[in-house]
């Protein structure tokens, strides 16, 4: 298939259609909230034809143009802005987007149009999600957000000074292994904002969706709490930690594609496999409650990834981790492996499976096998925990739990 040749006349129409997304998007405000705006649905397209013009003549060498065009626009929102302000509205939105629209427009004939394309777009995104971008920032604990400060400051400090290299015969990496630190927390923060924020509105059993990203253990143990608690609920907590556990697979199949993608050809239909079986065990449902909604509660068991505490814990894990490994590969062999992998399954499975896939000399059958039976182990003890905390739904944990952790079995095999 042929790419698009970005001529002269479809660029133009790239910037009158982007400057038109942005205009009615504001008109559509005014409307909506009867506020002192600038411009509306043909003033913005006419920015952004003005900085597509003024772009024109400085190709044509007319330079002084483009910043004489820029200029322009920078007085005409200077004086909306002073006209908001007598009227006491200090919102800037309207203004500033006046010129990034003229930027947009002298962008999408100057540079690649996907840079025009991808700020008028996002432009207008963040224009029509006000609302839901106030309520999120309403949302977010400030601990938390400091939390994540901390994280990312001595991320910025500890990583550059790390040394990228290996120390002592069990081949440690500290730069790598900050790295596969800062990776797992950004997977698990993603799955943490998301059953955070959208927990209390999708439904437990999608909250459990959300929260298998983040550990689907701790999803199993604050689900049985919540079916303790609340037996009408039990049902849907049941659905919720099956779904967890379905998760798990793919947030593992993500972290060894990224890690070391050379075993995924060997795993990736078996964990996936894994995961359809997981789904579909999490639909069914039984007598026990109905399918309510999920109140956000049950996730203060989570924590929050980018902390400080449970990013140094990983990262002593998967070094203790390694070393055992090692150890068990050079003096147990290829059995006490697999009991390891079974054994360590019972905690935390990533960074077990995490220190098993570095390097380049591996045997992938065997490491396939480890990981497949380290996932099996988990899946165990998540419906020990589960079935403990909710006695009248313990039949049913163990069916559902049964049949999930059995159909490991046959995968080690093939």
């Amino acid at each position: 298939m042929n790419s698009i040749e970005w001529t002269f006349q479809l660029r133009f129409i790239v910037a009158l259609a982007l400057g038109l997304l942005i205009g009615l998007e504001r008109e559509s405000n005014k409307s909506k909230h009867k506020e002192l705006i600038l411009g509306g649905i043909r003033t913005f397209p006419i920015i952004s034809m003005l900085g597509f013009g003024c772009a024109w003549l400085f190709q044509l060498g007319v330079t002084a143009m483009l910043p004489l065009g820029l200029l322009s626009i920078c007085a005409l929102a200077s004086i909306s802005y002073y006209s908001k302000i007598q009227t006491e509205h200090w919102g800037v939105t309207s203004e500033v987007s006046a010129l990034l629209t003229f930027v947009i427009g002298a962008l999408a004939l100057l540079v690649d149009i996907w840079a025009a394309m991808t700020l008028g777009i996002i432009n207008a995104m963040l224009l029509s999600e006000k609302a839901g971008l106030e309520s999120f920032v309403e949302k977010l604990d400030r601990s938390e957000f400091t939390a994540v400060l901390k994280f990312l400051l001595v991320t910025l400090i500890i990583l550059p000074v790390l040394p990228n290299q290996n120390f002592t015969q069990f081949e440690l990496n500290p730069s790598k292994i900050w790295q596969i630190v800062i990776l797992v927390s950004s997977i698990g923060f993603v799955g943490y904002l998301l059953s955070k924020f959208l927990g209390p509105k999708v439904g437990m059993w999608l909250s459990g969706l959300v929260g298998g990203l983040v550990s689907s253990t701790a999803v199993s143990i604050a689900y049985g709490r919540v079916a303790q608690k609340n037996p009408q609920q039990a049902q849907s907590a049941l659905q919720a930690t099956v779904l967890a556990s379905s998760v798990m697979y793919l947030r593992i199949l993500v972290l060894v594609f990224i890690i070391n993608p050379v075993i995924v050809y060997s795993l990736w239909w078996k964990l996936l496999l894994l995961s359809i079986i997981g789904v579909g065990l999490s639909l069914i449902k039984t007598n026990a409650g109905k399918n309510v909604e999920s109140n956000g509660k049950e996730f203060q068991q989570l924590q929050n990834p980018f902390e400080l505490r449970p990013a140094m814990v990983f990262a002593i894990l998967f070094v203790a981790l390694s070393i055992i490994t090692k150890l068990a590969k050079q003096y147990i062999g290829s059995q006490g492996l697999l009991s390891l992998s079974a054994i360590v399954g019972l905690s935390d499975v990533d960074p077990f499976i995490l220190s098993l896939i570095q390097g380049t000399q591996i045997d992938i059958p065997l490491i396939t096998s480890a990981i497949i039976i380290a996932a099996m182990s988990n899946t165990i003890i998540k419906g020990i925990y589960f079935g403990y905390f909710a006695p009248t739904l313990r039949l049913k944990t163990a069916e559902r739990f049964g049949i999930l952790a059995m159909a490991h079995i046959p995968l080690l095999f093939l």
